[in-house]
């Protein structure tokens, strides 16, 4: 049976061992410094683990936006490696962000899942959830990227 080809919306290339390698290495240092961990990965989806920890709690003592919208933008690329079956280079054209409620800095991990809402030749439409340690949604996104 021959593999799916690149840009193929059925495709799926859900390989967790190749998601973490790219997390060590697509990366800038600094979003490597997140701590991210693949817990789970499906054709166009990827659900990642995201310590809290004291270098992302704001003065409020709660987990600052900019880390969990870096976290949904990384999240958002392993989605779409999935359907690529590897990194290509691409671009995020647009990011909204919902912040619903706060996420305690005392510890533990939130959760951030992204989702492929669909994949065309130049586009890439998708959303985002952070999910609190108590299993609440504590941020919602979606975004636009450009296959380059």
């Amino acid at each position: 049976m021959a593999s799916p080809a690149p840009h193929d919306p059925h495709a799926s290339f859900a390989d967790v061992e190749m998601l973490t390698s790219a997390l060590g290495h697509v990366f800038a240092p600094w979003v490597r410094e997140l701590d991210l961990r693949v817990i789970e990965a499906r054709a166009g989806e990827v659900t990642l683990a995201l310590p809290v920890t004291p270098k992302h709690v704001h003065e409020g003592g709660v987990l600052c936006g900019q880390t969990m919208m870096a976290a949904c933008d990384t999240a958002m690329v392993l989605a779409v490696m999935t359907k690529l079956g590897g990194f290509k280079p691409m671009t995020t054209v647009q990011l909204q962000t919902s912040f619903l409620r706060p996420v305690s800095g005392g510890g533990g991990a939130v959760r951030v899942v992204a989702r492929v809402l669909r994949m065309g030749r130049s586009l890439v439409f998708g959303e985002m959830q952070i999910i609190s340690a108590a299993d609440e949604l504590a941020a919602h996104a979606t975004t636009t990227y450009a296959l380059l």
